[in-house]
């Protein structure tokens, strides 16, 4: 059997060009016998977790990289070798998408060169080998001399090896070898019909119109190595470098580190002895006749496993935001799993008082479960912005950010455009949005489709609910979280790009909770409560009127 590895391989988190999501890709990859996948999205690193995770469990290596996509050249795949060359990666996305709108990235070729040390390159070849190509190739190999390749793809339009002779010989003229790849958009041939209406909904017209803008054919799938050493037979060294690359491009996320930033303690204080003093403090305020022996163990054994799990400054950045915000007046209240804390109550974070209730801390950090605490602190909604951008300058943009929400195709969004990418007419759209199905759901009974005076049997109306099916759950585009920060000690653009959000004044990782929970990084949830300002507005109607004055 040959051995290969797919280098070009698009997820759904391109959005609206690949049609499978990472987890589908790297299981076909592994059940086909590939050595490595290479997951690489459209100026994004928004999927490699899943996919990362997902290779893990299926033990297959991932190369994790991007496919840039710069606005004076063509498009160019990057993977990192290592940790360092990932950083700048992360870096170079990051600064693309900081000078732009949300949603796009603005980078140049010149940008690319900048940041090129350590990087593998795989240029997408135009349709007409020209000069400007050439000197693009040129560029790029005097630069990381060894690692730019050009892809090489079949195109099943007829003359093929000619096609790729020629490739090979043009790119040779500059020094630059051609490496063999499919060109990835989806796992299955199955899934040709899906990537039609994504295309058709990224261009906003009908299959019927689309016209060239579709692929010509379901080729563009993960295929056996045998297959693509029977596409590539006389090419063979294009095949045998995707392994040789693949080995040299051995970065993993696994190794990002994390460090949680350092938090001001008094001078030779440690986190740990701050956090001791502050809790001790604390608990003398909260029962001045003295700290009972059931809340003195809980504190004892709480201390005990925050210093285990050195998540010491986790607790001095939450307490430092909440002293912040009531010395600006400004009500808070922590509250969730984080209310099973006697640290937590005694700093002044929550008010449940460990004396009077039984505490499960386990549900709120546990060594066995090795997760990170999530405490949830609730802000007025009317001033939690200033918190979030005393946050903002505190740490620094550049090490602080909002992380993500992943917007999803629901049922109803995605019945909607399926249908209108088929050149359905409004009304049947509207009848069978009708008819779905929950907000998470994708089962669809026929009989509410008879019900809505459609033939659950007509193969559009079929091919519909199908296509609809596959499409839930994809993502349709990134959001911010509504509060979780994620707070690094380096900066935080080497360890995952940021980009603007729709607010001002708001930037937000590629990664969502799940994503970072996977990695091992901790956020801090700053949120916003509405019932907050509504007291807050009480207690200021009650000094107004009754001279009560409450904080």
């Amino acid at each position: 059997m040959t051995d290969y590895a797919e280098l070009s391989v698009t997820t759904n988190f391109s959005f609206l060009h690949g049609a499978s999501h990472a987890e589908e890709l790297v299981l076909t990859a592994k059940q086909l016998g590939h050595v490595a996948i290479g997951v690489a999205d459209h100026n994004t690193l928004a999927g490699v977790v899943r996919a990362h995770i997902a290779a893990k469990e299926a033990g297959l290596p991932l190369l994790v990289g991007a496919r840039l996509v710069p606005t004076d050249g063509p498009e160019v795949i990057c993977y990192p070798k290592n940790r360092t060359a990932y950083g700048h990666l992360s870096h170079l996305l990051s600064a693309g998408k900081l000078q732009a709108e949300k949603g796009d990235c603005l980078i140049t070729l010149e940008n690319i060169l900048a940041h090129a040390e350590g990087q593998v390159f795989i240029f997408q070849p135009p349709d007409k080998l020209d000069t400007t190509f050439a000197e693009v190739l040129e560029r790029f190999a005097a630069r990381a001399p060894g690692n730019v390749y050009v892809a090489a793809s079949y195109a099943y339009h007829g003359r093929n090896r000619e096609r790729i002779a020629r490739l090979a010989d043009f790119c040779a003229r500059q020094g630059v070898p051609i490496v063999a790849t499919n060109d990835v958009l989806y796992h299955t041939p199955e899934r040709r019909p899906l990537q039609d209406v994504l295309t058709c909904i990224r261009t906003h017209c009908t299959i019927e119109q689309a016209g060239y803008r579709l692929e010509a054919n379901a080729e563009r799938h993960l295929k056996s190595p045998d297959e693509m050493a029977r596409l590539f037979k006389g090419f063979e060294p294009a095949l045998h470098r995707t392994v040789k690359i693949a080995e040299r491009c051995n970065f993993s996320l696994d190794e990002l580190s994390y460090e949680y930033p350092d938090e001001p303690v008094p001078v030779g204080k440690t986190p740990q002895e701050h956090l001791h003093d502050l809790t001790w403090k604390g608990a003398q305020w909260r029962y001045p006749d003295g700290i009972p022996g059931k809340v003195s163990a809980a504190l004892n054994k709480e201390l005990a496993l925050i210093e285990e799990l050195d998540y010491a400054r986790y607790f001095l950045t939450v307490n430092d935001i909440v002293a912040w915000a009531r010395e600006q007046d400004i009500l808070c209240q922590g509250r969730g799993s984080a209310a099973n804390s006697a640290v937590c109550y005694c700093i002044g974070i929550t008010n449940v008082d460990p004396a009077l209730t039984s505490l499960l801390f386990e549900r709120f950090l546990s060594k066995e479960r090795k997760e990170p605490p999530d405490i949830d602190v609730d802000f007025e909604h009317e001033r939690r912005e200033e918190v979030i951008q005393y946050v903002y300058n505190r740490y620094g943009r550049h090490k602080a950010a909002l992380t993500a929400t992943v917007i999803s195709y629901r049922p109803r969004s995605a019945v909607r455009e399926v249908c209108k990418a088929l050149g359905l007419t409004e009304d049947i759209s509207a009848a069978l949005a009708g008819t779905v199905w929950g907000s998470w759901g994708s089962a669809i009974n026929p009989d509410q489709i008879r019900q809505a005076g459609l033939d659950p049997a007509n193969p559009m109306i079929r091919r519909a609910i199908l296509l609809t099916q596959q499409l839930i759950g994809f993502p349709r585009h990134l959001s911010q979280h509504v509060g979780g920060f994620v707070l690094t000690r380096g900066p935080l653009v080497e360890t995952v790009p940021i980009g603007n959000a729709a607010m001002d004044e708001r930037t937000f990782i590629e990664w969502d909770k799940d994503d970072i929970n996977a990695l091992g990084i901790m956020k801090v949830d700053i949120l916003a409560l509405g019932m907050l300002t509504c007291i807050r507005k009480a207690f200021d109607l009650l000094q107004l009127h009754k001279g009560l004055e409450y904080t």
